[in-house]
């Protein structure tokens, strides 16, 4: 079997490569980061992958999209983890940093996702795409505006994506829609408010969180949502919309993000180029 995977270098896209070389799975693992990514095909080889190939590619990038899938032989799975956010007030977000999170998280799942079902339909309609979702693509949360953009786009694309391929009974399109994950994407993110992100309690690890991922590629979903709270929190928005909005402000602010205030760390982050020091896959937060 063989599978591609972006965002392979940090977090729940390195985790599902974990999980999948110890599976013996052939690899193809995708990201901006030359190091971390270099890092993690060696971590997938100690666990008894095939094949691992690295792609150094921005997923925002559609003609280099175009070129991985291309390039390499069709996949049996392509699961698409790759991710950028900034945080703060709307208003407060730069625009070149705000259109980069959504072209990086948004645009780059659409472009992954058509040439993933390209590449399906060389081999003869065959194949599963997986795109890792979020409970933000169910539910806004204030100071992540950019986020949650993308992720009702990736949600909403998810489901498209799925109506077309009802016709193709091997071609499987799954979405997993993530709760509070410890991966290093909070503290590598952008902010504009003097305060860095962190998972909301109660979290989960990015093991489990990919232990997920892999059991939907041997189980197709439309929808797998992970963590305990996710579910009851999407329908919280669903049916009591009014209730949601008095409550999320007071509480991401106490458990969604890191107490201290210092407008000195705001920039960027990763948004708009990797940052290489902090790609891992887990992140131990205070």
């Amino acid at each position: 079997m063989r599978a591609l995977i972006t965002g392979a270098s940090s977090g729940v896209g390195r985790g599902v490569a974990h999980q999948l070389a110890a599976a013996g799975w052939d690899l193809h693992l995708a990201s901006r980061s030359p190091g971390p990514l270099e890092d993690a095909a060696a971590e997938c080889r100690v666990r008894g992958a095939g094949e691992v190939t690295v792609h150094v590619c921005d997923v925002s990038d559609r003609s280099a999209v175009a070129r991985l899938l291309a390039g390499m032989p069709p996949p049996d799975a392509v699961v698409h983890a790759a991710a950028v956010l900034a945080y703060g007030r709307f208003e407060d977000v730069p625009a070149d940093v705000y259109d980069a999170a959504v072209r990086t998280t948004l645009n780059g799942t659409a472009h992954v996702a058509q040439e993933a079902l390209r590449a399906f339909a060389r081999a003869g309609d065959v194949g599963h795409l997986v795109l890792v979702g979020s409970l933000l693509g169910e539910v806004p949360v204030p100071t992540m505006s950019s986020y949650c953009t993308a992720k009702w786009g990736v949600h909403g694309l998810a489901r498209c994506l799925q109506v077309e391929t009802r016709s193709l009974p091997q071609v499987h399109v799954s979405l997993v829609g993530l709760g509070a994950v410890r991966t290093p994407v909070y503290v590598q993110a952008g902010t504009y408010q003097g305060r860095r992100g962190r998972p909301a309690p109660p979290s989960v690890s990015t093991e489990h969180a990919a232990r997920r991922v892999v059991r939907v590629l041997a189980r197709p979903r439309r929808l797998r949502r992970v963590g305990v709270l996710t579910a009851p929190t999407a329908w919280g928005h669903r049916w009591a919309p009014w209730a949601y909005d008095a409550m999320i402000t007071p509480l991401f602010g106490a458990f969604g993000l890191e107490p201290d205030v210092d407008h000195g760390r705001d920039g960027p982050g990763n948004v708009l180029a990797p940052t290489p020091e902090g790609e891992a896959v887990d992140h131990h937060y205070r």
